[in-house]
């Protein structure tokens, strides 16, 4: 009896750490099929969460197109600072208008901020260069802008140069200059978008020189030598890219820019900031004749500039439960409606 007792006893033994294994691998495979199923719930919640955050963007684009279409129908000759289009967007809560299944004691944010403003207002550096030469006006305007910010002016110059040596050599330099590559409407100031400045690469049988120096946003000036990450951050809020030809609107341009387009110091510009505030410029000569009684300059016949606006730039911020998205678009406000140029997340 004892000797049939040992083997029975260890096959139990043997047959119970079978089963404790089975049932350890048989809940081991069940929590990894339920982790499994709540990485996917999660990662659809999550597409969800990202795809209606893009649709509220959306909506906060059509909102300020709108905005922008009823003041240009209210003011269809002048852009100024107080158009309703200026007023920033406070964070506003959405949580009534996002469908979404609701649980009990749970904390759910909707929110959208976000604010319009005037592309023109900065500086445009495509108009740095014309017929693929450096515009030696607008450089200096450029020049005098780097010495109002505490920036090396120099590098107005190396920029212009960069940018000719990008474009199509002009048709009276040597023959055969074909057109430059497909240049669309771009920002910087932490905008992006392509900007006009773009070409073709070097030899190609376009007539460009060599491959473009791309301006898509501000940080794009990095890849001209002498251009720093700080320089960068101080010239963000001042410059922009746009088609070349599109000037300052002198309605809503800082007294930064103001002072380098008129050549005169940042604190008579800031008494002309000061002076629109109250009442806008109807036209170019009136901000020339204020400026010529104010501060005794005269501004050159060669510099451009404008009362109106057509490219607006437009921050939005929204706010999902765990999902946030925060983008920067162009709008160009044309003569039928507002069109949307292109849209990036920052």
């Amino acid at each position: 009896m004892g000797r049939h007792a040992v083997p029975r006893a260890r096959q139990a033994g043997v047959a119970v750490i079978t089963a404790l294994l089975l049932t350890t691998l048989a809940v081991t495979i069940v929590a990894s099929l339920f982790w499994q199923q709540q990485v996917q719930v999660r990662s659809m919640e999550n597409q969800r969460l990202h795809l209606q955050t893009k649709w509220i963007m959306r909506g906060a684009l059509d909102w300020a197109r709108l905005i922008l279409q009823q003041d240009a129908r209210s003011n269809p000759t002048v852009t100024s600072e107080n158009g309703p289009w200026a007023t920033p967007l406070a964070e506003t809560r959405l949580d009534d208008y996002v469908e979404r299944e609701r649980v009990a004691n749970e904390k759910f944010d909707a929110t959208l901020s976000g604010r319009v403003t005037d592309a023109q207002a900065r500086y445009n550096l495509a108009n740095l260069v014309q017929r693929g030469a450096p515009d030696p006006v607008q450089v200096q305007i450029f020049r005098r802008l780097l010495q109002r910010l505490s920036l090396n002016p120099g590098l107005a110059q190396t920029l212009a140069e960069e940018l000719a040596l990008s474009q199509p050599v002009a048709a009276d330099a040597g023959g055969a200059g074909g057109t430059g590559g497909t240049g669309g409407t771009g920002g910087a100031g932490g905008g992006g978008g392509a900007g006009g400045a773009g070409g073709g690469l070097a030899g190609s049988s376009n007539g460009t020189r060599r491959e473009p120096l791309e301006l898509i946003r501000v940080e794009d000036l990095l890849a001209v030598s002498g251009f720093t990450q700080p320089m960068i951050e101080k010239l963000r809020e001042f410059v922009v890219v746009l088609l070349p030809g599109v000037n300052v609107n002198v309605n809503t341009a800082p007294a930064e820019v103001l002072a380098a387009l008129a050549d005169c110091s940042v604190s008579e510009a800031a008494t002309i900031v000061q002076f629109r505030r109250r009442t806008a410029f109807n036209t170019a000569a009136d901000f020339g004749n204020y400026l010529a009684g104010q501060t005794r300059k005269t501004l050159p016949a060669e510099v451009k500039v404008e009362v109106k606006s057509d490219y607006f730039l437009v921050l939005s911020h929204v706010r999902l439960d765990r999902a946030a998205l925060d983008a920067q678009s162009l709008i160009y406000r044309g003569p039928k409606s507002p069109v949307l140029l292109w849209m990036r997340e920052i």
